[in-house]
């Protein structure tokens, strides 16, 4: 097949070397040109994920794989076409920001010609398929959904830096607006993917067609909804059991011991591209989800209400050394999307510290480039807070951080012991100790 991919970002880039490795001919279309040109030499644009510089490395010298900022050369004559444009929230509104997707969509439909099958992979609001992408793409293009082309929707459900693996272990999730575009999205995805063998599934592992795009489109926001508003629930209960001299963490494991049970980790921040971001979107439908829009705002607290945990037990922290460990979003991954980093350097700097960032993925330069003042170990602090589970971080002491009077581990992923003597405060661990 001839098959073009939208947006060669962290989630398109793999996809489209995912479907070249299959034996197909891959365009990628991206607005940056520094993005195509390092595409085209066969240059990963992003560190940090698994396979994609090897594959990259085989894949363009063969020519199976090209990346252009030029629509009219990709999408005309494709088989299929695949859309993975990010989708924005409006902070403080929570509303969708459809502005790349709507260009993206308008571009596409310039070009597209009859015989395609479209799939949009980005996490949209339930209907948006049907109501907002059918009618923009039949307006632009003059053809007609369902006769000259099919759309469908099929969620990305990977995570950065395990792409190809998460391709292969989860299902893939399809819904169309005819019967015939689901048939034309299943026998795609089953051409450009393979799957791991799991006994653990209702049904064979493999694409699964949900029988709407609506389908789709909810079960994505659903499945990752779910984990923010589990991780709210887990929020609550160790706000709690710091209150009452609890450590919530054996509380969880012995309620985790029996199936019914699935509770999962407190921690300082949710961030990421997904978590904090899709139950907002499926609130833009279902704005009576009361128990969403709490564990949300209860999750976006989370970093104020630590800083404030540390204030309880130093006291005023005008003038005080404070650091920030961890930029990034998650242990492991160079990417500060909705990351804990922002909301707590600026609960530190509203009560008067002075607050530097460390992060061993990041450069100087780079966390300069973000606003924040550099820190190096070894040098003096007063309060240090963990806000990534860098595996760095886990064997640090307070030898590191000299002068430390308070560390502050908003992921539990230091050990007690090596803080002996030094006040150590662990969400739900009950208290500094």
């Amino acid at each position: 097949m001839r098959l073009a991919v939208v947006a060669l970002g962290k989630i398109g880039l793999p996809l489209a070397v995912q479907f070249a490795d299959a034996g197909h001919e891959v365009i990628g279309v991206d607005v940056n040109p520094s993005t195509v040109d390092l595409v085209n030499q066969g240059i990963e644009p992003f560190p940090g994920e698994a396979q994609l510089q090897e594959k990259l490395s085989a894949l363009v010298p063969a020519g199976k794989l090209r990346a252009t900022t030029d629509y009219a050369d990709a999408i005309p004559g494709a088989d299929a076409v695949v859309l993975v444009v990010p989708l924005f929230v409006n902070d403080s509104t929570w509303a969708p920001d459809f502005a790349w997707m709507d260009a993206a969509t308008r571009s596409l439909a310039e070009h597209l010609t009859p015989g395609t099958l479209v799939s949009y992979e980005t996490t949209l609001p339930v209907g948006t398929t049907r109501t907002r992408w059918k009618p923009m793409l039949e307006e632009g293009s003059g053809l007609v959904e369902g006769i000259d082309f099919d759309l469908v929707f099929s969620p990305e459900r990977v995570l950065t830096g395990r792409v190809f693996a998460d391709l292969k272990k989860y299902p893939k999730l399809v819904g169309g607006l005819s019967a015939e575009g689901a048939r034309r999205a299943t026998e795609f995805y089953e051409a450009v993917l393979t799957f791991d063998e799991r006994t653990d599934l209702p049904r064979p592992n493999g694409v699964w067609d949900l029988g709407s795009a609506e389908a789709a489109e909810m079960a994505k926001l659903a499945e990752t909804t779910f984990r923010d508003v589990n991780i709210g629930l887990a929020n609550q209960f160790a706000l709690f059991a710091d209150t009452v001299g609890i450590d919530v963490y054996s509380v969880i494991d012995a309620c985790n011991s029996q199936p019914y049970s699935h509770i999962h980790r407190p921690g300082i921040a949710v961030g990421g591209h997904c978590i904090p971001v899709y139950p907002r979107l499926y609130l833009s439908t279902d704005q009576d989800a009361e128990i969403v829009r709490t564990a949300r705002t209860l999750n976006a607290s989370m970093p104020d209400r630590v800083v404030e945990q540390a204030a309880s037990v130093l006291g005023n922290l005008t003038g005080m050394r404070a650091v920030v460990l961890g930029a990034a979003y998650r242990g492991g991954v160079k990417e500060t999307a909705f990351s804990g980093v922002f909301p707590t350097v600026d609960a530190l700097a509203a009560r008067g510290a002075s607050v530097s960032v460390h992060d061993p993925l990041y450069s100087d330069d780079e966390l300069e480039r973000f606003g924040f003042t550099p820190y190096t170990i070894g040098d003096e602090v007063d309060l240090a807070i963990v806000q990534a589970d860098h595996l760095e971080y886990q064997a640090l002491t307070a030898a590191d951080l000299p002068g430390i009077r308070l560390l502050v581990d908003g992921r539990n992923s230091t050990s007690p012991d090596a803080w002996v003597g030094t006040p150590r405060l662990v969400i739900g661990g009950g208290g500094a100790r």
